[in-house]
């Protein structure tokens, strides 16, 4: 049973302005940083394979202890949106593969962080469609044909990893983990990250010439 089914203000001019920070080293590192270490996700959510992502945040709340997969919500997907599922932070029950990552990729849909577990990453991979998760299993969800009822709302506000996201926030996803950036602090923080992202490759280009960390310091103030 579906019981939300809502939508949020897109911002592509926001969007293409992540889209130049994330194509930096580090980049959830930057967002994090200078959201004063608030809105990343926990630990225990990591990519399946090497990746790097941002877009806007559909988010689905599943049932826990009765998951299903997501799949209404690629209904909705646009290009450009991440989805972001609470799925209670099962590691034993998989909410996404390779079938979904190709239907969502199909949509503009850039990739899913699932508070919870995922499968079919060699597919996933292959198609270059990225999933962050607490873990990797091969069990599944009900299939269609369980007669269950469907339990999920989409985008309402939820927990994914620790923190609150709703519909539209914006996500950063690298190697390291997640970040989330609310919405209405977006145009703000992308503007401190790209700073941030510039500063640190002016000392990277130093650090590759041999510099000391006295030179760095004398030059930038830190490092």
């Amino acid at each position: 049973m579906l019981k939300e089914f809502n939508d949020f203000e897109r911002r592509p001019d926001l969007l293409a302005q992540f889209d130049e920070v994330v194509r930096f080293y580090s980049a959830a590192a930057f967002f994090a940083d200078v959201q004063y270490r608030t809105g990343v996700m926990d630990s225990g959510i990591k990519p399946a394979f090497r990746a790097k992502v941002t877009g806007q945040a559909i988010t689905v709340q599943l049932s826990k202890g009765d998951l299903v997969d997501p799949l209404r919500a690629l209904e909705m997907g646009q290009p450009g949106d991440v989805i972001v599922v609470d799925a209670g932070g099962d590691e034993n029950t998989s909410v996404c593969g390779g079938l979904m990552g190709g239907l969502a990729k199909n949509r503009g849909i850039r990739a899913m962080i699932v508070d919870g577990a995922g499968r079919d990453t060699d597919e996933l991979e292959d198609i270059g469609w990225p999933i962050w998760t607490r873990a990797i299993t091969p069990r599944g969800t009900h299939t269609m044909f369980s007669g269950r009822k469907e339990e999920l709302s989409i985008n309402v506000p939820i927990a994914c990893g620790g923190v609150v996201v709703k519909p539209g926030d914006f996500i950063v996803a690298d190697l390291m983990g997640v970040v989330v950036i609310p919405l209405e602090r977006a145009a703000e923080t992308v503007r401190l990250a790209r700073e941030q992202a510039e500063r640190e490759e002016a000392t990277r280009a130093w650090v590759k010439q041999g510099k000391t960390v006295e030179d760095l310091l004398a030059e930038f103030g830190r490092i």
